[in-house]
């Protein structure tokens, strides 16, 4: 059974940085499309950023392009989400999910297209 288990969260200042890891175990890693996903207190869940099935193309929402970045370390069965910028409205739980590359349809933003979830980490930005 895949299991997904986050770290790296905590309580940073406003114009600071955090790095997420999200460490996959009981499958091939490389076999997997990885995102990342918050929810805010009181909002639903939303996207945040995603690889591409084939793994070389990377997307962002639009409030944390150019401040976040996605990353993968396959020998370490990790992916990462590097954080800077950060301001009170990415105050959030944040899920990394992963999707079976075969078989994907590829729609990155898609929550029902993620197959496995991990139990989120807290992320807070105090301004």
């Amino acid at each position: 059974q895949v299991q997904l288990v986050e770290s790296g969260g905590g309580l940073v200042q406003a114009g600071g940085s955090l790095r997420l890891s999200c460490s996959l175990s009981g499958g091939t890693f490389s076999s997997y499309r990885m995102g990342w996903f918050r929810q805010a207190p009181g909002k639903e869940r939303e996207f945040v950023a995603a690889f591409s099935r084939s793994g070389s193309n990377t997307y962002y929402a639009d409030s944390v392009k150019g401040r976040f970045t996605i990353s993968r370390e396959n020998a370490k069965n990790t992916a990462y989400l590097q954080m800077n910028s950060l301001n009170s409205e990415d105050t959030a739980v944040y899920y990394c999910a992963a999707d079976p590359v075969q078989g994907s349809r590829g729609y990155y933003s898609m929550q029902s297209e993620y197959d496995y979830w991990g139990q989120g980490t807290q992320v807070t930005v105090s301004s």
